[in-house]
C-alpha cells in the first residue's frame, strides 16, 4: 500500500485541513512555501496522467475551498502535479500541491538555460 492510501485509511497520521468523502487536505511535511497543503483522492491513482476526469472535476472546487480555508484564495497561490520519474514525482499517489502564503518565485526554473535541455 502507498503513503498516501496509508493517511486515508488512518494508518498514517496527517494535519489535516479538509476532508470529505472523496478528497484529503493535509500539510506536507516538508514545505516549500509557508502555505504548503498536499491534497490527493482517497481512491488511488498512480498520478494525473492516469486519473479519470471526473476525479479533477470534483478536485477543482475541493482545492479552491482549501485555498480559502488557509487564506490564499485573494492573494494567490499555486497547485503543482508532478507526474513520473521525470516530473519529479515522489509519490506514486496522484497529489497536487497547494503553495502560498509569500510571493512565489518559478524556484529552479528562475536561471534554468533551455539549450540544456535540448
Amino acid at each position: 500500500m502507498c503513503l498516501f492510501c496509508s493517511i486515508v485509511n488512518g494508518e498514517i497520521p496527517s494535519n489535516k485541513i479538509l476532508e470529505n468523502d472523496d478528497f484529503i487536505a493535509f500539510h506536507d511535511i516538508n514545505p516549500k512555501a509557508p502555505i504548503h497543503i498536499l491534497i490527493i483522492p482517497k481512491i488511488h491513482f498512480d498520478s494525473l496522467q492516469t486519473v479519470n476526469p471526473e476525479i479533477m472535476a470534483k478536485m477543482t472546487p475541493f482545492i479552491q475551498e482549501v485555498a480559502k480555508l488557509v487564506g490564499v484564495d485573494k492573494t494567490g497561490y499555486r497547485v503543482i502535479s508532478n507526474v513520473g520519474e521525470d516530473g519529479g514525482q515522489e509519490v506514486k499517489h496522484l497529489h497536487i500541491h497547494l503553495l502560498g502564503g509569500t510571493k512565489l518565485h518559478f524556484g529552479h526554473f528562475h536561471d534554468a538555460d533551455p539549450k540544456n535541455n535540448l
